[in-house]
């Protein structure tokens, strides 16, 4: 499973602020959409072990039972399975009864923001997933912008800035098979 993307770096416009927001919330829903897909695939299995597709003489080598694909931590900034060290939980919550698969939160450079991802699995239907969110989110002075075009696959998304689009966070659901993956990921202050 590839490690969650962070956003793209601050611009480099004179008041830090972006001078395309639609176009950074478009391509940040695209690569939560793409994070979403992907962690949600999972291997074809027979009596024999990989299916003849997995196998095929194109496709890379599979590691061996010994080597790990899924570190402890994968980084200093990361952690799976827990919450990271500074993930600014008063602002992004954990709902109830969700389970925590990889969170991240790092300083974004000499600046007071600090770039941060979650990804969790819950039961909890999507429309609710979203609002435990929108709740916190809206209260914390974001504003909740729709998105310009539907990811297809999504059960759910949703985008939040403040700070003139300086802190953004964009929000994805994958509903299958009744259980519900949300990644969440941007850039915001910690403790503001």
């Amino acid at each position: 499973m590839p490690a969650p993307s962070s956003p793209p770096p601050a611009s480099s416009h004179p008041s830090g602020l972006h001078p395309r927001p639609v176009r950074l919330v478009a391509l940040a829903t695209g690569a939560v959409a793409a994070l979403l897909v992907a962690a949600a695939c999972t291997p074809v299995t027979g009596p024999g072990g990989p299916s003849a597709s997995a196998t095929s003489s194109a496709s890379a080598p599979l590691p061996a039972p010994t080597e790990s694909l899924l570190t402890e931590s994968p980084d200093s900034h990361s952690s799976v399975g827990s919450l990271a060290d500074g993930f600014p939980v008063d602002l992004v919550p954990v709902p109830d009864g969700a389970e925590v698969l990889v969170s991240s939160a790092a300083r974004a450079g000499d600046t007071d923001l600090w770039d941060v991802s979650l990804n969790l699995r819950t039961a909890q239907d999507a429309a609710g997933l979203v609002d435990v969110f929108r709740q916190h989110l809206v209260a914390a002075g974001f504003v909740e912008t729709a998105p310009e075009h539907a990811e297809p696959g999504l059960a759910a998304q949703a985008t939040f800035s403040r700070s003139d689009g300086a802190e953004i966070l964009v929000l994805g659901v994958l509903d299958r098979d009744g259980v519900r993956t949300m990644t969440l990921g941007g850039r915001v202050r910690v403790g503001s």
